[in-house]
């Protein structure tokens, strides 16, 4: 059987392809794909993903830079990941380095180490670019300043 194959999912499912790089492959370089990627074997380098999942087999061992919707970590991935949705680390998994995502899941017993940015959707500017808390003056902006008393002292 080849190692590196390509399976559509049921037509009930949509039209989602994968890529499986198997077992016994071990690519280094840049590698980019416009459908899903399970990597059950060794890689090295850069993943391009952008709108589509990166799942990391229970096998797979991957040392990347990798920009994708979603990663999956049930193996072992070194690097940084930039994944706009989620990035999911599975009880096998095991993580070290730097994740930018919009959320992250951490099984019990999943290993992570490294730094944890997560992304949240710019505000739409207005189209003159100014942003709506940046519209009202100065003088309504809350004061520190200790509240002024109209009466004075009195007690």
């Amino acid at each position: 059987m080849n190692e590196m194959t390509s399976r559509s999912s049921s037509p009930a499912s949509g039209t989602t392809r994968q890529t499986v790089l198997g077992q016994t492959v071990v690519l280094k370089g840049e590698l980019s794909a416009d459908e899903d990627l399970l990597i059950e074997g060794q890689f090295e380098g850069t993943l391009s993903l952008e709108q589509h999942c990166l799942t990391v087999g229970a096998t797979g061992q991957v040392k990347a830079e990798i920009k994708a919707r979603q990663a999956v970590i049930l193996g072992t991935l070194t690097g940084k990941v930039a994944a706009k949705e989620k990035v999911e680390i599975r009880r096998s998994g095991h993580l070290v380095g730097d994740l930018a995502t919009g959320a992250v899941a951490i099984e019990e017993g999943a290993y992570f180490k490294g730094s944890i940015e997560i992304l949240r959707d710019e505000p739409k500017e207005s189209p003159r670019g100014a942003s709506p808390r940046s519209a009202a003056p100065p003088s309504a902006a809350p004061s520190s300043a200790a509240p002024r008393s109209a009466s004075g002292t009195s007690g």
